[in-house]
């Protein structure tokens, strides 16, 4: 199974730090009996020109994922099926040196408001807040084997609620490319007879939608399915049973993602046809063999 996702080191573990660890999961070695384990109460928060930093005796260890609000938002609620958008900056509590910091990369991270995207931990906390909440997350630094921590001096910069599926206006099937019909849940299906490769980038609404238009720096929350040209599908979302949502930034996606979907409408179905030098190149990637079109066809649900 692969995505339209290229490597995006930083983004990908800023994501798997606050969405996929467990708090009833530790690492394996254990904190000396010398070292305590970090107490939240003991973390100062400080802001300078609109970035926040935090003071703390390192080393600190953290053998299960804690949060803590600093201070509310004045903004709206947060809920579950929510996409809120975050920026952060992460300190190692081996020696308190800041890792990573969205305010330099200028980009905000998504995250869904669902039990199976974010850790109990977190998910608590965001749940009682409001758009404009500051916060400290702590989760042990599962790259590691000691218990280690990880800090998130966490903003919650916007939050979204997605649409289920598409919705809008339907737009004529257009000759020589693909055909595309959806079953009751909206998983789609493509039929490539007398289908041509078109050799270009191709962005086709198939529903045009009456949201705003993607923007690049959005962050875009989709439900898709690919397939390359010959028809064999080798990624879906809906199969999965929940949505995708990513950053539309140079090299975060392939680039007939970023391309293909600026300009597009929220509410729209789009058949993007993607040509190798827009996709995986010669290379491939996986079960895409290398020189392959790629076709997919993407509900734009949200975008913020």
């Amino acid at each position: 199974m692969k995505t339209p996702l290229k490597a995006a080191a930083l983004i990908a573990a800023a994501v798997l730090a606050l969405s996929a660890c467990s708090s009833a999961t530790t690492p394996e070695a254990s904190p000396s009996a010398t070292v305590p384990v970090l107490d939240l109460a003991s973390v100062a928060w400080s802001t300078a020109d609109g970035v926040p930093s935090l003071e703390f005796t390192a080393p600190a260890v953290a053998q299960t994922s804690s949060a803590r609000l600093i201070a509310d938002g004045s903004g709206e609620a947060l809920a579950v099926g929510m996409v809120v958008n975050v920026s952060y900056v992460i300190y190692s509590g081996a020696d308190a040196t800041q890792q990573f910091s969205t305010y330099d990369e200028n980009f905000t991270q998504p995250i869904p408001l669902d039990e199976d995207s974010v850790d109990p931990a977190l998910l608590t906390v965001l749940l009682n807040a409001h758009v404009g909440a500051t916060l400290i997350y702590a989760t042990p630094d599962y790259s590691g084997t000691t218990s280690s921590a990880l800090l998130f001096a966490m903003t919650i910069v916007s939050a979204t609620t997605p649409l289920a599926q598409a919705q809008g206006t339907a737009v004529d099937p257009v000759p020589g490319l693909p055909g595309v019909t959806v079953d009751e849940q909206g998983k789609p299906s493509v039929d490539f007879t007398d289908a041509v490769d078109p050799g270009t980038l191709v962005t086709q609404p198939l529903i045009q939608g009456e949201g705003d238009a993607v923007e690049l720096g959005d962050n875009v929350t989709v439900h898709y399915t690919g397939w390359v040209w010959d028809g064999a599908q080798f990624d879906s979302s809906w199969d999965r049973g929940t949505t995708a949502t990513w950053p539309l930034v140079d090299g975060a996606l392939i680039d007939g993602w970023v391309q293909g979907l600026q300009g597009v409408t929220v509410g729209s179905r789009v058949l993007l046809v993607i040509p190798s030098e827009l996709g995986y190149g010669d290379g491939g990637n996986g079960t895409i063999p290398g020189g392959a079109t790629l076709v997919f066809v993407v509900d734009v649900l949200a975008a913020s």
